[in-house]
Protein backbone atom coordinates (compact mmCIF):
# COMPACT_ATOMS: atom_id res chain seq x y z
CA UNK A 1 0.00 0.00 0.00
CA UNK A 2 1.37 3.40 -1.02
CA UNK A 3 2.30 5.80 1.76
CA UNK A 4 2.96 9.54 1.83
CA UNK A 5 5.30 11.17 4.34
CA UNK A 6 5.85 14.94 4.63
CA UNK A 7 8.77 16.55 6.43
CA UNK A 8 10.11 20.07 6.78
CA UNK A 9 13.53 20.74 5.23
CA UNK A 10 13.79 24.56 5.42
CA UNK A 11 11.75 27.72 6.00
CA UNK A 12 8.44 27.26 4.11
CA UNK A 13 10.03 24.35 2.29
CA UNK A 14 8.80 20.74 2.78
CA UNK A 15 9.64 17.40 1.25
CA UNK A 16 6.95 14.87 0.32
CA UNK A 17 8.09 11.24 0.07
CA UNK A 18 5.88 8.84 -1.90
CA UNK A 19 6.49 5.14 -1.25
CA UNK A 20 4.85 2.64 -3.63
CA UNK A 21 4.78 -1.14 -3.29
CA UNK A 22 4.50 -3.77 -6.00
CA UNK A 23 0.78 -4.13 -5.35
CA UNK A 24 0.29 -0.43 -6.25
CA UNK A 25 1.61 -0.59 -9.81
CA UNK A 26 1.92 -4.23 -10.97
CA UNK A 27 -1.82 -4.74 -11.72
CA UNK A 28 -1.92 -1.72 -14.06
CA UNK A 29 1.42 -2.75 -15.61
CA UNK A 30 0.17 -6.25 -16.42
CA UNK A 31 -3.12 -4.84 -17.76
CA UNK A 32 -1.23 -2.46 -20.05
CA UNK A 33 0.96 -5.33 -21.34
CA UNK A 34 -2.17 -7.31 -22.28
CA UNK A 35 -3.61 -4.31 -24.09
CA UNK A 36 -0.37 -3.97 -26.06
CA UNK A 37 -0.40 -7.63 -27.02
CA UNK A 38 -3.85 -7.15 -28.62
CA UNK A 39 -3.05 -4.01 -30.58
CA UNK A 40 0.66 -3.98 -31.45
CA UNK A 41 1.77 -4.79 -35.00
CA UNK A 42 4.94 -6.89 -35.29
CA UNK A 43 6.03 -8.34 -38.68
CA UNK A 44 5.65 -12.13 -38.80
CA UNK A 45 2.82 -12.27 -36.25
CA UNK A 46 -0.92 -11.82 -36.61
CA UNK A 47 -2.41 -9.01 -34.52
CA UNK A 48 -3.19 -10.31 -31.03
CA UNK A 49 -1.01 -13.40 -31.43
CA UNK A 50 2.37 -11.94 -30.37
CA UNK A 51 3.86 -14.01 -27.49
CA UNK A 52 3.62 -12.31 -24.10
CA UNK A 53 7.35 -12.81 -23.48
CA UNK A 54 8.23 -10.90 -26.63
CA UNK A 55 5.86 -8.02 -25.71
CA UNK A 56 7.42 -7.81 -22.25
CA UNK A 57 10.93 -7.89 -23.66
CA UNK A 58 10.25 -5.21 -26.29
CA UNK A 59 7.90 -2.85 -24.43
CA UNK A 60 8.02 -3.97 -20.80
CA UNK A 61 10.73 -1.60 -19.48
CA UNK A 62 9.08 1.59 -20.80
CA UNK A 63 5.57 0.51 -19.76
CA UNK A 64 6.89 -0.52 -16.34
CA UNK A 65 8.52 2.88 -15.79
CA UNK A 66 5.42 4.75 -17.03
CA UNK A 67 3.06 2.88 -14.74
CA UNK A 68 5.25 3.40 -11.67
CA UNK A 69 5.55 7.14 -12.36
CA UNK A 70 1.79 7.42 -13.02
CA UNK A 71 1.11 5.69 -9.70
CA UNK A 72 3.47 8.04 -7.87
CA UNK A 73 1.96 11.09 -9.55
CA UNK A 74 -1.55 9.97 -8.66
CA UNK A 75 -0.56 9.50 -5.00
CA UNK A 76 1.09 12.94 -4.91
CA UNK A 77 -1.92 14.79 -6.31
CA UNK A 78 -4.36 12.83 -4.17
CA UNK A 79 -2.36 13.98 -1.17
CA UNK A 80 -2.30 17.61 -2.32
CA UNK A 81 -6.03 17.52 -3.03
CA UNK A 82 -6.80 16.04 0.38
CA UNK A 83 -4.40 18.05 2.56
CA UNK A 84 -4.59 21.25 0.48
CA UNK A 85 -1.22 22.79 1.46
CA UNK A 86 -1.02 26.37 0.16
CA UNK A 87 1.91 26.01 -2.21
CA UNK A 88 3.76 27.98 -4.88
CA UNK A 89 3.70 26.64 -8.41
CA UNK A 90 4.09 22.85 -8.73
CA UNK A 91 6.05 20.33 -6.64
CA UNK A 92 9.61 19.81 -7.83
CA UNK A 93 10.72 16.21 -8.27
CA UNK A 94 13.92 15.40 -6.40
CA UNK A 95 16.59 13.58 -8.35
CA UNK A 96 15.71 9.93 -8.89
CA UNK A 97 17.55 7.41 -11.06
CA UNK A 98 14.75 5.72 -13.01
CA UNK A 99 17.32 3.43 -14.63
CA UNK A 100 17.16 1.41 -11.43
CA UNK A 101 13.54 0.45 -12.17
CA UNK A 102 13.94 -3.20 -13.21
CA UNK A 103 10.95 -4.82 -14.90
CA UNK A 104 12.38 -8.25 -14.14
CA UNK A 105 12.71 -7.55 -10.42
CA UNK A 106 9.65 -5.61 -9.23
CA UNK A 107 10.26 -3.90 -5.90
CA UNK A 108 9.07 -1.15 -3.58
CA UNK A 109 10.18 2.33 -4.65
CA UNK A 110 10.48 5.74 -3.05
CA UNK A 111 10.24 9.15 -4.77
CA UNK A 112 10.74 12.59 -3.26
CA UNK A 113 9.22 15.98 -4.12
CA UNK A 114 9.82 19.48 -2.80
CA UNK A 115 7.06 22.00 -2.20
CA UNK A 116 7.34 25.71 -1.43
CA UNK A 117 4.71 26.96 1.02
CA UNK A 118 3.03 30.34 0.78
CA UNK A 119 3.68 32.42 3.90
CA UNK A 120 1.15 33.91 6.28
CA UNK A 121 1.50 37.69 6.46
CA UNK A 122 -0.25 40.93 7.36
CA UNK A 123 -0.52 43.78 4.89
CA UNK A 124 1.16 47.00 5.99
CA UNK A 125 -1.56 49.40 7.22
CA UNK A 126 -2.18 52.03 4.56
CA UNK A 127 -3.18 54.53 7.23
CA UNK A 128 0.56 54.82 7.96
CA UNK A 129 1.49 55.59 4.36
CA UNK A 130 3.17 58.98 3.99
CA UNK A 131 1.56 59.77 0.63
CA UNK A 132 1.30 63.00 -1.36
CA UNK A 133 -1.26 63.90 -4.01
CA UNK A 134 0.53 66.09 -6.53
CA UNK A 135 -1.96 68.50 -8.07
CA UNK A 136 -1.60 70.22 -11.42
CA UNK A 137 -3.88 73.20 -11.95
CA UNK A 138 -4.92 73.88 -15.54
CA UNK A 139 -3.76 77.42 -16.33
CA UNK A 140 -4.84 79.75 -19.12
CA UNK A 141 -1.37 79.27 -20.60
CA UNK A 142 -1.98 75.49 -20.80
CA UNK A 143 -5.33 76.12 -22.47
CA UNK A 144 -3.74 78.51 -25.00
CA UNK A 145 -0.96 76.02 -25.79
CA UNK A 146 -3.56 73.33 -26.44
CA UNK A 147 -5.64 75.68 -28.59
CA UNK A 148 -2.55 76.57 -30.65
CA UNK A 149 -1.64 72.90 -31.03
CA UNK A 150 -5.15 72.02 -32.23
CA UNK A 151 -5.32 74.93 -34.66
CA UNK A 152 -1.97 73.95 -36.17
CA UNK A 153 -2.87 70.24 -36.30
CA UNK A 154 -6.14 71.05 -38.06
CA UNK A 155 -4.60 73.65 -40.36
CA UNK A 156 -3.25 73.29 -43.89
CA UNK A 157 0.33 73.58 -45.04
CA UNK A 158 1.22 76.52 -47.31
CA UNK A 159 4.48 77.45 -49.05
CA UNK A 160 5.13 81.18 -48.61
CA UNK A 161 7.85 82.82 -50.69
CA UNK A 162 9.66 84.35 -47.72
CA UNK A 163 10.33 83.47 -44.08
CA UNK A 164 8.07 85.74 -42.02
CA UNK A 165 7.13 83.66 -38.96
CA UNK A 166 8.97 81.81 -36.22
CA UNK A 167 6.49 78.96 -36.88
CA UNK A 168 7.78 78.50 -40.45
CA UNK A 169 9.20 75.04 -41.21
CA UNK A 170 12.39 75.21 -43.26
CA UNK A 171 13.85 72.37 -45.27
CA UNK A 172 17.54 73.26 -45.09
CA UNK A 173 20.61 71.82 -46.77
CA UNK A 174 23.41 71.85 -44.18
CA UNK A 175 26.83 72.01 -45.92
CA UNK A 176 30.01 72.08 -43.86
CA UNK A 177 32.18 75.15 -44.50
CA UNK A 178 35.03 77.06 -42.88
CA UNK A 179 34.41 80.25 -40.91
CA UNK A 180 34.70 82.28 -44.15
CA UNK A 181 31.97 80.24 -45.82
CA UNK A 182 34.25 78.18 -48.08
CA UNK A 183 33.04 74.62 -48.72
CA UNK A 184 35.12 71.93 -46.99
CA UNK A 185 35.93 69.10 -49.39
CA UNK A 186 34.52 65.82 -48.04
CA UNK A 187 32.67 67.73 -45.32
CA UNK A 188 29.20 66.94 -43.98
CA UNK A 189 26.23 67.62 -46.25
CA UNK A 190 22.74 66.76 -45.15
CA UNK A 191 19.19 68.06 -45.58
CA UNK A 192 17.11 68.53 -42.43
CA UNK A 193 13.86 70.23 -41.36
CA UNK A 194 13.95 72.94 -38.72
CA UNK A 195 11.21 75.13 -37.24
CA UNK A 196 12.51 78.70 -37.18
CA UNK A 197 11.73 79.15 -33.48
CA UNK A 198 14.20 76.34 -32.64
CA UNK A 199 17.10 78.61 -33.69
CA UNK A 200 18.56 81.15 -31.28
CA UNK A 201 16.93 84.63 -31.35
CA UNK A 202 19.83 86.15 -33.33
CA UNK A 203 19.71 83.45 -35.99
CA UNK A 204 15.92 83.73 -36.28
CA UNK A 205 16.42 87.40 -37.26
CA UNK A 206 18.94 86.37 -39.93
CA UNK A 207 16.39 84.07 -41.55
CA UNK A 208 13.49 86.55 -41.53
CA UNK A 209 12.79 87.79 -45.04
CA UNK A 210 14.92 85.07 -46.68
CA UNK A 211 13.61 83.23 -49.74
CA UNK A 212 14.09 79.74 -51.13
CA UNK A 213 17.70 79.06 -52.23
CA UNK A 214 19.06 81.89 -50.05
CA UNK A 215 21.42 80.89 -47.26
CA UNK A 216 23.05 81.81 -43.96
CA UNK A 217 26.54 80.81 -42.76
CA UNK A 218 26.80 80.17 -39.04
CA UNK A 219 28.48 78.18 -36.28
CA UNK A 220 26.40 75.42 -34.68
CA UNK A 221 26.98 76.75 -31.16
CA UNK A 222 25.49 80.09 -32.28
CA UNK A 223 22.57 78.49 -34.11
CA UNK A 224 21.05 76.44 -31.30
CA UNK A 225 20.62 76.70 -27.57
CA UNK A 226 22.34 74.00 -25.50
CA UNK A 227 19.13 71.98 -24.93
CA UNK A 228 18.60 71.57 -28.72
CA UNK A 229 22.22 71.55 -29.90
CA UNK A 230 22.95 67.89 -29.07
CA UNK A 231 19.93 66.62 -31.03
CA UNK A 232 20.92 68.62 -34.14
CA UNK A 233 24.53 67.48 -33.88
CA UNK A 234 23.33 63.85 -33.92
CA UNK A 235 20.91 64.55 -36.80
CA UNK A 236 23.87 65.72 -38.85
CA UNK A 237 25.64 62.42 -38.19
CA UNK A 238 28.24 63.90 -35.84
CA UNK A 239 29.26 61.96 -32.74
CA UNK A 240 27.67 63.73 -29.77
CA UNK A 241 30.87 63.05 -27.80
CA UNK A 242 32.87 65.09 -30.35
CA UNK A 243 34.06 68.08 -28.31
CA UNK A 244 34.60 70.15 -31.50
CA UNK A 245 31.13 69.50 -32.96
CA UNK A 246 29.63 72.76 -31.67
CA UNK A 247 32.47 74.75 -33.23
CA UNK A 248 31.80 73.56 -36.80
CA UNK A 249 30.53 76.04 -39.39
CA UNK A 250 27.75 75.28 -41.89
CA UNK A 251 26.10 76.96 -44.82
CA UNK A 252 22.34 76.67 -44.31
CA UNK A 253 20.62 76.89 -47.72
CA UNK A 254 16.82 77.09 -47.76
CA UNK A 255 15.38 74.30 -49.93
CA UNK A 256 11.73 74.82 -49.06
CA UNK A 257 9.62 77.08 -46.84
CA UNK A 258 6.47 75.70 -45.22
CA UNK A 259 3.94 77.32 -42.92
CA UNK A 260 0.78 75.88 -41.42
CA UNK A 261 -2.25 78.09 -41.98
CA UNK A 262 -4.09 77.72 -38.69
CA UNK A 263 -7.76 76.76 -38.47
CA UNK A 264 -10.23 79.42 -37.46
CA UNK A 265 -11.72 79.40 -33.97
CA UNK A 266 -15.32 79.01 -35.05
CA UNK A 267 -18.35 76.85 -34.26
CA UNK A 268 -17.45 74.31 -36.95
CA UNK A 269 -14.07 73.77 -35.28
CA UNK A 270 -15.64 73.58 -31.78
CA UNK A 271 -18.03 70.83 -32.93
CA UNK A 272 -15.19 68.86 -34.50
CA UNK A 273 -13.25 68.91 -31.22
CA UNK A 274 -16.30 68.31 -28.97
CA UNK A 275 -18.92 66.57 -31.13
CA UNK A 276 -22.41 66.66 -29.62
CA UNK A 277 -21.41 69.04 -26.79
CA UNK A 278 -23.20 72.06 -28.33
CA UNK A 279 -20.21 74.38 -27.84
CA UNK A 280 -21.06 77.61 -29.63
CA UNK A 281 -18.63 80.26 -28.37
CA UNK A 282 -14.89 80.58 -27.85
CA UNK A 283 -15.49 81.11 -24.13
CA UNK A 284 -17.45 77.84 -23.88
CA UNK A 285 -14.78 76.08 -25.95
CA UNK A 286 -11.96 77.25 -23.68
CA UNK A 287 -13.94 76.30 -20.58
CA UNK A 288 -14.58 72.81 -21.95
CA UNK A 289 -10.94 72.43 -22.93
CA UNK A 290 -9.80 73.50 -19.47
CA UNK A 291 -12.07 70.86 -17.90
CA UNK A 292 -10.51 68.19 -20.15
CA UNK A 293 -6.97 69.30 -19.29
CA UNK A 294 -7.80 69.19 -15.57
CA UNK A 295 -9.39 65.76 -15.99
CA UNK A 296 -6.22 64.50 -17.70
CA UNK A 297 -3.92 65.84 -14.97
CA UNK A 298 -6.23 64.57 -12.21
CA UNK A 299 -5.85 61.13 -13.75
CA UNK A 300 -2.08 61.50 -13.86
CA UNK A 301 -2.08 62.65 -10.21
CA UNK A 302 -4.07 59.57 -9.19
CA UNK A 303 -1.71 57.31 -11.13
CA UNK A 304 1.28 58.82 -9.34
CA UNK A 305 -0.43 58.42 -5.96
CA UNK A 306 -1.18 54.80 -6.83
CA UNK A 307 2.51 54.34 -7.62
CA UNK A 308 3.38 55.60 -4.13
CA UNK A 309 0.86 53.21 -2.55
CA UNK A 310 2.23 50.31 -4.59
CA UNK A 311 5.75 50.94 -3.35
CA UNK A 312 4.57 51.48 0.23
CA UNK A 313 2.72 48.15 0.26
CA UNK A 314 5.60 46.35 -1.41
CA UNK A 315 8.32 47.80 0.84
CA UNK A 316 6.48 47.85 4.18
CA UNK A 317 4.64 44.51 3.99
CA UNK A 318 6.94 41.87 5.46
CA UNK A 319 6.78 38.52 3.68
CA UNK A 320 9.22 35.62 3.94
CA UNK A 321 9.77 33.31 0.98
CA UNK A 322 11.24 29.83 0.49
CA UNK A 323 14.05 31.42 -1.49
CA UNK A 324 16.03 28.30 -2.33
CA UNK A 325 12.94 26.42 -3.54
CA UNK A 326 11.87 29.36 -5.71
CA UNK A 327 15.34 29.71 -7.21
CA UNK A 328 15.31 26.02 -8.11
CA UNK A 329 11.83 26.46 -9.57
CA UNK A 330 13.14 29.36 -11.68
CA UNK A 331 15.80 27.01 -13.02
CA UNK A 332 13.55 24.10 -14.00
CA UNK A 333 9.95 25.35 -13.92
CA UNK A 334 9.89 27.26 -17.21
CA UNK A 335 9.96 26.15 -20.84
CA UNK A 336 13.74 26.56 -20.93
CA UNK A 337 16.08 25.52 -18.16
CA UNK A 338 18.20 28.24 -16.57
CA UNK A 339 21.60 28.08 -14.93
CA UNK A 340 21.91 28.75 -11.18
CA UNK A 341 23.58 32.07 -12.08
CA UNK A 342 20.65 33.10 -14.32
CA UNK A 343 18.13 32.18 -11.61
CA UNK A 344 20.10 34.17 -9.03
CA UNK A 345 20.15 37.23 -11.29
CA UNK A 346 16.40 37.03 -12.04
CA UNK A 347 15.32 36.30 -8.49
CA UNK A 348 15.04 39.88 -7.09
CA UNK A 349 12.63 40.96 -9.83
CA UNK A 350 10.78 37.65 -9.70
CA UNK A 351 10.34 37.78 -5.91
CA UNK A 352 9.04 41.37 -6.10
CA UNK A 353 6.42 40.33 -8.65
CA UNK A 354 5.51 37.34 -6.50
CA UNK A 355 5.24 39.52 -3.41
CA UNK A 356 2.93 41.96 -5.17
CA UNK A 357 0.78 39.07 -6.42
CA UNK A 358 0.33 37.80 -2.84
CA UNK A 359 -0.45 41.30 -1.54
CA UNK A 360 -2.91 42.16 -4.29
CA UNK A 361 -4.66 38.75 -4.08
CA UNK A 362 -5.08 39.20 -0.31
CA UNK A 363 -6.51 42.73 -0.71
CA UNK A 364 -8.93 41.57 -3.41
CA UNK A 365 -10.09 38.59 -1.37
CA UNK A 366 -10.40 40.30 2.03
CA UNK A 367 -12.26 43.29 0.61
CA UNK A 368 -14.45 41.25 -1.76
CA UNK A 369 -13.39 43.28 -4.79
CA UNK A 370 -15.06 41.92 -7.91
CA UNK A 371 -15.45 42.63 -11.60
CA UNK A 372 -18.94 41.86 -12.90
CA UNK A 373 -19.66 40.46 -16.35
CA UNK A 374 -21.39 43.73 -17.22
CA UNK A 375 -18.36 45.79 -16.16
CA UNK A 376 -16.13 43.57 -18.27
CA UNK A 377 -18.36 43.97 -21.31
CA UNK A 378 -18.65 47.75 -20.88
CA UNK A 379 -14.86 48.04 -20.53
CA UNK A 380 -14.36 46.19 -23.81
CA UNK A 381 -17.01 48.34 -25.46
CA UNK A 382 -15.15 51.50 -24.39
CA UNK A 383 -11.90 49.98 -25.62
CA UNK A 384 -13.39 49.46 -29.09
CA UNK A 385 -14.79 52.99 -29.16
CA UNK A 386 -11.36 54.41 -28.22
CA UNK A 387 -9.77 52.32 -30.95
CA UNK A 388 -12.08 53.76 -33.59
CA UNK A 389 -11.37 57.23 -32.21
CA UNK A 390 -13.20 60.02 -33.95
CA UNK A 391 -15.65 57.78 -35.80
CA UNK A 392 -19.26 58.76 -35.20
CA UNK A 393 -21.09 56.14 -33.15
CA UNK A 394 -24.56 57.40 -34.06
CA UNK A 395 -27.07 55.22 -35.89
CA UNK A 396 -27.00 51.43 -35.90
CA UNK A 397 -24.36 50.20 -33.42
CA UNK A 398 -25.34 46.54 -33.49
CA UNK A 399 -21.95 45.82 -35.11
CA UNK A 400 -20.31 47.14 -31.94
CA UNK A 401 -22.16 44.67 -29.71
CA UNK A 402 -21.28 41.85 -32.11
CA UNK A 403 -17.60 42.91 -32.03
CA UNK A 404 -17.57 42.99 -28.22
CA UNK A 405 -19.24 39.55 -28.06
CA UNK A 406 -16.40 38.15 -30.18
CA UNK A 407 -13.85 39.78 -27.87
CA UNK A 408 -15.51 38.12 -24.87
CA UNK A 409 -14.74 34.73 -26.43
CA UNK A 410 -11.01 35.50 -26.49
CA UNK A 411 -9.57 34.30 -23.17
CA UNK A 412 -6.46 36.48 -23.45
CA UNK A 413 -8.46 39.66 -24.03
CA UNK A 414 -10.89 38.82 -21.23
CA UNK A 415 -8.00 38.13 -18.84
CA UNK A 416 -6.23 41.38 -19.79
CA UNK A 417 -9.42 43.42 -19.30
CA UNK A 418 -10.18 41.70 -15.99
CA UNK A 419 -6.68 42.34 -14.65
CA UNK A 420 -6.86 46.01 -15.63
CA UNK A 421 -10.28 46.47 -13.99
CA UNK A 422 -9.45 44.60 -10.78
CA UNK A 423 -6.18 46.54 -10.48
CA UNK A 424 -8.11 49.81 -10.84
CA UNK A 425 -10.52 48.67 -8.11
CA UNK A 426 -7.63 47.65 -5.87
CA UNK A 427 -5.92 51.05 -6.11
CA UNK A 428 -9.19 52.95 -5.79
CA UNK A 429 -9.79 51.01 -2.58
CA UNK A 430 -6.23 51.73 -1.41
CA UNK A 431 -6.63 55.44 -2.15
CA UNK A 432 -9.71 55.55 0.10
CA UNK A 433 -7.61 54.26 3.01
CA UNK A 434 -5.20 57.21 3.01
CA UNK A 435 -5.43 60.95 3.52
CA UNK A 436 -2.59 62.23 1.35
CA UNK A 437 -1.00 65.62 1.75
CA UNK A 438 -1.66 67.84 -1.26
CA UNK A 439 1.08 69.62 -3.16
CA UNK A 440 0.84 71.91 -6.18
CA UNK A 441 3.27 70.98 -8.97
CA UNK A 442 3.70 71.76 -12.64
CA UNK A 443 2.83 69.28 -15.36
CA UNK A 444 6.53 68.89 -16.14
CA UNK A 445 7.33 68.06 -12.52
CA UNK A 446 4.57 65.43 -12.32
CA UNK A 447 5.63 63.88 -15.62
CA UNK A 448 9.24 63.68 -14.38
CA UNK A 449 8.08 61.81 -11.25
CA UNK A 450 6.29 59.23 -13.39
CA UNK A 451 9.19 58.75 -15.79
CA UNK A 452 11.75 58.38 -13.02
CA UNK A 453 9.79 55.99 -10.79
CA UNK A 454 8.40 53.08 -12.72
CA UNK A 455 7.37 49.65 -11.43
Amino acid sequence: MATVVRENIALLNDKIIIKVGKEDYLPSFEKKLKEYSKTVNIPGFRKGMVPAGMIKKMYGPSIYTDEILKTVEKQLYNYLETEKPDIFAQPLALDADIRKLDVNNPADYEFGFEIGLKPAFEIAPLVNANATLHIVTATEEMVQQEVDRMLIKGGKMTEPETVESEEAVLNILFSEVDKDGNTIEGGIEKENSVIVKYFTADVQKQFMGKKKEESVVLQLSAAFEKDKLEAFVQDLGIDKEDAEAANKYFNLAIVKIGLVEKRELNEEFFNEVFPGAAVATEEEFRKKLKEEIEQYWNGQSSNQLHDQLYHYLLEETKIEFPDQFLKRWLQVGGEERKTPEQAEAEFPGFSNQLKWTLISDKIVKENKLEVSAEELKESMREEVMRYFGGMSMSGDTSWLDSYVDRMLKDEKQVDASYRRLITDKLFNWAQQQVTPAEKQVTGEELTAMQHNHQH
